[in-house]
């Protein structure tokens, strides 16, 4: 299937892409984005990527612009301690799986196409097969209730277990036509979508790398450095959300009839773009089904000092180090 690098133009938009500044890709993927960026204007772009098949992507973006790209092996999250990234002009986030990952059956993120129970983005650590034949039932039904909003997640726990004890589940084939046995089709979404979706926030720990993410580019951009985020599910965006709101927030309190009212506290590190979301355009749709549930967030940094964390951004399900895993 095609690659598109969805809402490439809203993207653009909301970066505005001038020489000499530079930018991270903190998904660079198949490049779509850092290539645009290349064009665009005489910028300079760190692509960061935990993939390693893409590596040979980035080595022909390398050479094509002049050693204006660079590709770090790194998850997006850990971009605020690289000796080599001081501070930079804009950070843009596309949150989520990849055509091109999404594409390959042995990767096996899509049930779509049968191949190996595995799901990680850095293929190593634990896979969605060591999930779903080791974690207990409980953890199991609280992980696809809520990374994957899954009204039935007890019964799929249930199912799983029950299978696993005969015989050990390893293919995405397998998974899925179990889901659909045991859970039954109710509409147009396959049965399998929700707890695979559950499966690969879990494996490659997503909202947690999205939140830390976001608090590394806070880090790092420059006072009116541009942070840009696409969403593709509800939990991430409303994560996005959450966070631009917070940071923007001024630690004020009472009305307008006692604005002199101030409470301790830090003041607003970013300006959020009082734009509403952001979502495809009619031909996109058309063009790329895949982009329907995107969404675009952005907001300006401030010349304020970054926050502290404030872990309860992030839901409260196991982790993969309540296992033993190293991710």
């Amino acid at each position: 299937m095609k690659h598109y690098p969805v809402m490439l133009g809203e993207v653009i938009a909301a970066l505005s892409p001038k020489a000499g500044e530079t930018y991270i890709d903190g998904t660079f993927g198949n490049g779509g984005y850092s290539e645009a960026f290349l064009k665009a204007a005489k910028c300079h772009v760190i692509g960061l990527d935990r993939d390693p098949n893409v590596q040979c992507r980035a080595t022909e973006l390398a050479a094509a612009y002049d050693g204006r790209f660079t590709l770090i092996d790194t998850p997006f999250s850990k971009m605020d301690q690289l000796d080599s990234i001081e501070q930079v002009d804009a950070v843009i986030l596309d949150i989520g799986v990849s055509s091109m990952q999404l594409d390959e059956s042995e990767r096996g993120f899509s049930f779509m196409r049968s191949g190996p129970l595995d799901m990680r983005m850095s293929q190593s650590g634990p896979s969605a097969e060591d999930a779903v034949n080791e974690m207990s039932r409980s953890d199991l039904e609280q992980i696809f209730r809520v990374y994957g909003e899954e009204k039935r997640a007890r019964r799929a726990a249930e199912l799983i277990v029950r299978a696993r004890s005969e015989s050990r589940i390893v293919t995405t084939g397998g998974l899925a036509e179990l889901l659909e046995k045991g859970l039954g089709r109710t509409g147009k979404i396959h049965p399998a979508t929700r707890v695979f979706q559950a499966l690969r926030i879990f494996i490659n720990d997503e909202l947690r790398e999205l939140y830390l993410g976001l608090c590394a580019a806070e880090a790092i951009l420059k006072p009116g450095g541009r942070l840009i985020v696409v969403t593709f599910h509800s939990l991430e965006d409303r994560l996005v959300k959450r966070f631009i709101r917070r940071r923007s927030e001024a630690a004020k309190s009472g009305s307008r009839y006692q604005p002199e009212l101030v409470q301790e506290g830090p003041s607003p590190s970013f300006n959020e773009n009082r734009r509403s979301v952001v979502k495809p355009s009619e031909k996109e749709l058309a063009e790329n089904p895949r982009s329907r549930s995107a969404k675009l967030r952005c907001a300006i940094r401030s010349d304020r000092p970054a926050f502290i964390r404030d872990d309860a951004l992030l839901p409260s399900v196991p982790f993969l180090e309540d296992y033993g895993w190293a991710a």
